[in-house]
């Protein structure tokens, strides 16, 4: 059998590689890392986490904890190895940002019907089956081939990633370990600001320089991953009851909340690595050195990765996919991961499962599996493909995109563990 082409070593094009694999088609995956490097990459691992350590939420009560949940039951390589490599984060799925990635890599240059091939690919196969799962950050040699493979505008947005620093130069008589309202283990660092130094932090925050970016406007950043600096300039309050919000933590010195809270999570399993939550940035460098300093627990914080901002770029997938995330007019090549405008690294995931299983169905001549949209894997994909969305942007997987219960639940969180129990269900009817 002819090998299937998939292009991207990502989260989606390691899921779409395995899955393909299984099912005992022989894969050749592409990858340019890392031979050439994008601004947002640091390492030569596949599935490599840019944003954030955090696949957010694993509760039930949570869209994304129910497309986990159903990824965990269909075998899924992505979140095996997350699960394999988590580190506390309360009732999320944080991960060890390098063993992650360094177990997707292993796994899947060890399964032997898969060829990994190194280096930049800047022609769409012109035959076979092809998966192009190159990201948002897809070259510019290669993003040209794709423009003229749909003929329709491409649609970009500005994604931004969060600082590192590490554990032992946090000064900890301004922090405290807890976890809000006491749910979870107490995972997350908890750095205090009083009214005062919060007002200084803002102002010093919405006056800071940011670097350049060609074409970057504050409206045309996704709000899922907002610059921490975009978002103060909205009001003096927004951080406050966003990613600063006290409510649910009381600082143990005092036994009160206090004006606003900036959190840390673990970024690796040794706990030696943290994450600001929420501090996606494109300040320069220094800037960052200089401002976050303001918050007191941070004062002599030493930074091992500052913030950076890069190009996303996705298509109009309503008018160009259909529900298995193929190209309409070309259903050889399928798309998957960010490209395609689903948001996250879970959804990306999902895509390309679902994806990799459709192709792997259709080269073995079995009929596809119809994901309904009462599951999140199945919601997803007919949000993306649904052509009456007429101004498509990128979407996280959420309970919207799913059909009503039918019935009266009382409660949102009490409605949403009935949507997913649902879910679960129809999932298990399904023949994977």
């Amino acid at each position: 059998m002819r090998p299937v082409i998939v292009i991207g070593a990502g989260l989606a094009g390691s899921e779409a590689a395995w899955q393909l694999a299984r099912r005992g088609i022989p894969v050749e995956l592409h990858e340019m890392k890392p031979q050439k490097m994008t601004p947002a990459h640091h390492s030569p691992w596949f599935g490599e986490l840019v944003c954030s350590n955090s696949l957010r939420s694993d509760q039930l009560e949570n869209a994304v904890g129910l497309l986990k949940e159903e990824l965990r039951r269909c075998g899924s390589l992505i979140l095996s190895c997350a699960d394999a490599h988590r580190v506390e984060a309360g009732g999320a799925l944080a991960v060890d940002r390098e063993g992650f990635s360094r177990a997707v890599t292993e796994q899947v240059r060890a399964h032997p019907l898969i060829r990994v091939v190194e280096g930049e690919v800047t022609e769409i196969p012109p035959e076979g089956e092809v998966i192009l799962a190159s990201g948002p950050l897809t070259s510019d040699a290669l993003a040209e081939k794709i423009q003229g493979l749909v003929h329709a505008d491409y649609l970009s947005f500005f994604d931004a990633a969060a600082p590192l620093v590490t554990f032992e130069s946090l000064d900890m008589d301004h922090a405290w370990f807890a976890s809000r309202y006491d749910k979870g283990t107490a995972d997350y660092v908890n750095c205090a600001l009083s009214e005062e130094e919060y007002a200084a932090f803002w102002e010093a925050l919405t006056t800071a320089e940011a670097a350049e970016v060609h074409g970057f406007e504050d409206q045309n950043v996704f709000e899922g991953c907002m610059p921490v600096e975009v978002m103060a300039r909205r009001g003096r309050d927004t951080l406050r009851y966003g990613p600063l919000k006290p409510k649910g933590l009381r600082d143990p010195k005092t036994g009160r909340e206090p004006y606003a809270v900036v959190q840390l999570r673990k970024d690796n399993a040794q706990g030696s690595i943290y994450n600001l939550v929420g501090f996606q940035t494109h300040l320069r460098w220094p800037e960052q050195k200089r401002v976050f300093s303001m918050i007191p627990a941070l004062s002599h914080a030493e930074f091992v990765r500052y913030g950076v901002m890069h190009r996303n770029t996705y298509l109009d997938s309503p008018r160009l996919l259909d529900r298995y995330y193929r190209l309409r007019k070309e259903p050889r090549i399928c798309f998957a991961g960010q490209i395609t405008g689903v948001e996250g690294y879970v959804e990306s995931t999902a895509s390309g499962f679902l994806a990799a299983v459709e192709l792997a169905r259709r080269l073995l001549g079995q009929p596809p599996v119809d994901f309904p949209q009462e599951t999140a894997i199945g919601a997803l994909a007919l949000y993306v493909s649904n052509e009456t969305v007429e101004k498509f942007q990128p979407m996280n997987v959420n309970f919207g995109i799913m059909p009503p219960l039918g019935y009266k639940v009382k409660g949102k969180r009490n409605k949403n563990a009935e949507l997913s129990r649902r879910g679960l269900e129809v999932l298990a009817g399904l023949e994977i």
